[in-house]
Order: C-alpha cells, then sequence, then structure tokens
C-alpha cells in the first residue's frame, strides 16, 4: 500500500527528476538548497515547502502545479466538485460574444447583489455553493452589462470574474484562474475603475509569487500602485494600497529582502490606520488585523517559525474575520508549529482549520504537506491524525 510521501510534493519531485535525467546532486547544485534538503523532501522526511518548489519548478522547468499535483482530482470528483468546473469554463469564454437575447432581463440590483453574494460566498468558505451559482451569474451579468453598457454591471462583472478566480485557485485550477483575472482586466477597463485593475495586479503577483517568479510579483505590485495613484484618494483608494503593500510583503519575504518587508508592512499599518477595518471594500478583508495576519505570513515564509508563533500569540481574531482568512491563519500556524516540534499543536490546528473551512483546507497543498510531515514525525499515527491524513487523500 502506497505512503503519504506517493501522494506529496517528494515523489512528484523524484518522477521530474528522473525524467529530466538529472540525479539529486545535479539537481540540488542548481538549486538555492542543499542536497541534504532534496534528499529529505524526496523521501518524506520533510514537507517540500512553497518556496522550495518554486525554486524545483523553475529549475525543471515544470509549473508548481505539476509537483503539487493540483488539481487533486481524485477528491474533487469525490467531492462532486469536479463536475462545476467546465460550467464555470464556459461563461467565461462568453465575454465577447455581446448579449445573449434568450436571457431574459433581470434587474440591475439583483444582478449586482448576486455578485456581491458571490463574494460572501468564497469568504465565508462556501466554495461548492459559490461554483453553483457562479456561472449563472456571470452569463446574465455579461448579457445585461452588454445590453445597458452600464458603469455598475461591468463593476459587478468584474467581481464577478474576481469570483471566479478565487475559487479556481482554491480547487487547484490555476490555468482557470489566469483566465478569469484576464476577463477581470477586461471587464474593469470598461468599468473604468482603477481599483479594480490595482486589484488584478495584485491578484497577478500572487500567481508568480506561486511560481517563484518573484521578481515579477514585484513589478505587477508596483504597476498596481501607479494604477491606483490615479484614483480619488478616497477611503477605497487607501485600502486598495494597502493589500498591495500586502501582497508585495510576502512576496518579498518569499525573496528573503527583509528590509523591503519591513517598509511593505509599515506601509499597510499606514494604510490601515487611516481605514480602520474595512472589510467591507472589494472583500478584501484589509484592516490592522489583515496586516498583523500578514505579518505573521511573512515570518512563515522567511522560516522564522518561532517569531512567527510569537505573532500569532498576540493576534487576536475578531469574529467578523471571514473564516476564509482564519483558515489560513490556522494553515501558517500549524506549519510553523510543525517546524518547532511542537506536533500535537500543529494537529490542532489542522483539525481546527478544517472545522472552520472544510473544503479549503482539503485542497490546500500546505495543509497536504504539513499533515504528511506529521505522519514522518510522529512516531506513531494517531487516530486523528490517520482521519485527518485519509480525509486530505494521502
Amino acid at each position: 500500500m502506497p505512503g503519504p510521501i506517493d501522494a506529496c510534493a517528494g515523489s512528484r519531485i523524484r518522477e521530474q527528476r528522473k525524467l529530466a535525467r538529472l540525479t539529486q546532486r545535479e539537481l540540488a547544485a542548481r538549486l538555492p538548497y542543499s542536497y541534504s534538503l532534496l534528499n529529505q523532501v524526496e523521501c518524506g522526511a520533510k514537507p517540500a515547502h512553497p518556496d522550495f518548489l518554486a525554486a524545483v519548478a523553475q529549475t525543471l522547468r515544470v509549473d508548481v502545479t505539476v509537483l503539487t499535483g493540483q488539481p487533486y482530482v481524485t477528491e474533487l470528483q469525490q467531492d462532486r466538485l469536479s463536475e462545476l468546473v467546465r460550467p464555470i469554463r464556459e461563461a467565461l469564454d462568453l465575454y465577447d460574444l455581446g448579449a445573449d437575447d434568450a436571457i431574459p432581463e433581470k434587474p440591475a440590483t439583483e444582478l449586482m447583489t448576486a455578485a456581491e453574494r458571490l463574494c460572501a460566498l468564497v469568504r465565508g468558505a462556501h466554495l461548492r455553493n459559490a461554483a453553483r451559482m457562479l456561472p449563472a451569474t456571470i452569463t446574465e451579468l455579461t448579457t445585461a452589462a452588454w445590453r445597458t453598457e452600464s458603469t455598475q454591471l461591468w463593476r459587478a462583472l468584474a467581481s464577478a470574474y474576481r469570483s471566479a478566480h478565487d475559487i479556481s485557485v482554491k480547487l487547484g485550477y490555476y490555468d482557470l484562474s489566469s483566465v478569469a483575472l484576464d476577463r477581470m482586466d477586461w471587464a474593469a477597463h470598461r468599468a473604468s475603475d482603477p481599483c479594480l485593475s490595482a486589484i488584478r495586479q495584485y491578484m497577478r503577483a500572487l500567481v508568480y509569487f506561486r511560481e517563484g517568479e518573484y521578481l515579477i510579483g514585484q513589478r505587477l505590485i508596483s504597476a498596481g500602485h501607479h494604477i491606483v495613484a490615479d484614483a480619488e484618494r478616497t477611503r477605497e483608494a487607501v485600502v486598495v494600497t494597502g493589500q498591495l503593500h500586502l501582497g508585495g510583503s510576502v512576496i518579498a519575504a518569499r525573496a528573503r529582502q527583509q528590509s523591503t518587508v519591513d517598509a511593505h508592512i509599515e506601509e499597510a499599518t499606514r494604510c490601515a490606520e487611516r481605514s480602520g477595518d474595512a472589510a467591507e471594500i472589494h472583500w478584501l478583508s484589509f484592516g490592522p488585523t489583515n496586516v498583523a495576519l500578514h505579518h505573521m505570513s511573512a515570518a512563515v515564509e522567511m522560516r522564522h517559525y518561532d517569531s512567527a508563533l510569537e505573532q500569532a500569540r498576540h493576534i487576536s481574531l475578531p469574529p467578523t474575520l471571514p473564516p476564509s482568512r482564519r483558515a489560513h491563519f490556522l494553515l501558517d500556524r500549524a506549519r510553523s508549529e510543525m517546524e518547532t516540534g511542537r506536533l500535537q499543536a500543529a494537529l490542532g490546528s489542522l483539525v481546527e482549520a478544517r472545522r472552520t473551512a472544510p473544503e479549503q483546507t482539503r485542497y490546500h497543498p500546505g495543509a497536504r504537506e504539513t499533515i504528511a510531515g506529521l505522519v514522518h514525525l510522529s512516531r506513531r499515527t494517531s487516530d486523528t491524525l490517520g482521519h485527518m491524513s485519509a480525509w486530505i487523500g494521502l
């Protein structure tokens, strides 16, 4: 029976390395990481961290998803989620066909409310419901926007495209997420909305962050700042500016640029002081709490795990924090706890993340690698760890 490593990144790295006809020492010589680490990741003794995966993917010239195994088709089929992807693809492809006469007219307010509802479902980690609702919402908004050329409807359509991106990322369909971002840009231009265009650059930057192209990611963050600088200096613009700085902080952390991390966090803190808790603006969850969460994430990315846990102890999550953001915090905490030998605490954080946002946690590659690491490090696999391992697909 295959062990956990056969379902994790280590075995995929080994497979791709052999396809490239490289020995472990030859691959390690091309990485900014040691031979020992590569060996331990391949045999499952250590989890494959995102920065390590990105470096290996770049060296082997494959997408990171080849190494993470995303999308996790078996689990998606078990959960009846894979069947929801094709309708999303089809809806995204209608953007330039104009109005569909077969679609009845609906009040603009109803369609804009539907776009807002999608954002709420995604932030609430209700991925299945959001994925079911998304195709019809995009289709109806596309026709309505073409019929009336309404700025508000173009803005709502851009928001729906953004939800398509968020859902695609959380389910591991990164090719689809890139299409959704292109559509978002197309609609944002028609809405003449610089804040939406800047948010799209922020999301593009995170795509390159995952792939290890940190310089491109930083250039996209800078482009987002230039776009939002042309907007009226409203609270909305302050929030988008702050969110761009938060994105820049985690990219800089992955690139091991501590001074740049500090500068971005400092600017984001200033924005949060001006905006206050602004979770309602573009559903970015921006505010002092999100700045603290990104500061902790930056520490995790730089492998400063003790610092990350110290920060986590001082973060008080408000009841209004969306489950999707709460689960992300719990996964960061679990990784830090595992890396510092707090295995039982790490398992507890993972169980809490599952309880908070089950679909998001099940399809998060970091959750898989952390669970695989716990299985390897534990002297015996407890019932809880065994259940978590089986549930997540290991």
